[in-house]
């Protein structure tokens, strides 16, 4: 199981090799994005952090019924709204990933209601993270003009 520690250092590290003393070379594919396309991506990212905080709040307070609710709002009917000129602008490899982290929200909101098993949703959010952790250590935005 990994700390919050080795998480961390594990974002810190992903997608750096060092070069040389102390210094390190972001390694990670460059999404070229028009500032919209930027906007609207970084949006949905803070979207996904805000979400997991709700839900892990509710998941503290065995509130099935929030989970459910906010799961139900990260899946993949959000990512429906994304307009078509900026899913252009992303490689497939992004958007599968994407995908992937939206296709999970909907089946933790699934099990949160059907089960109401806190421990279940709790492992279920876990493997989601990893979607983030993935994508995070991927890739970086580089804003390109229109």
């Amino acid at each position: 199981m990994m700390t919050k520690r080795s998480v961390a250092a594990a974002l810190l590290l992903a997608g750096a090799q060092t070069v040389g003393a102390g210094e390190a070379l972001d390694t990670r594919s460059e999404l070229e994005l028009t500032p919209q396309a930027r906007h609207t991506v970084l949006t949905e990212m803070r979207g996904f952090v805000v979400g997991l905080q709700r839900i892990t709040a509710a998941l503290s307070e065995e509130d099935m019924r929030t989970v459910a609710e906010v799961a139900r709002s990260l899946g993949t009917a959000a990512a429906q709204e994304t307009p078509p000129e900026v899913m252009k602008q992303l490689p497939a490899e992004f958007r599968q990933l994407g995908f992937s982290v939206h296709r999970d929200f909907d089946q933790i909101a699934l099990d949160a209601e059907s089960l109401e098993d806190r421990d279940h949703t709790l492992r279920q959010v876990s493997e989601a993270m990893n979607g983030c952790v993935a994508c995070h250590a991927a890739y970086q935005i580089r804003t390109v003009t229109e």
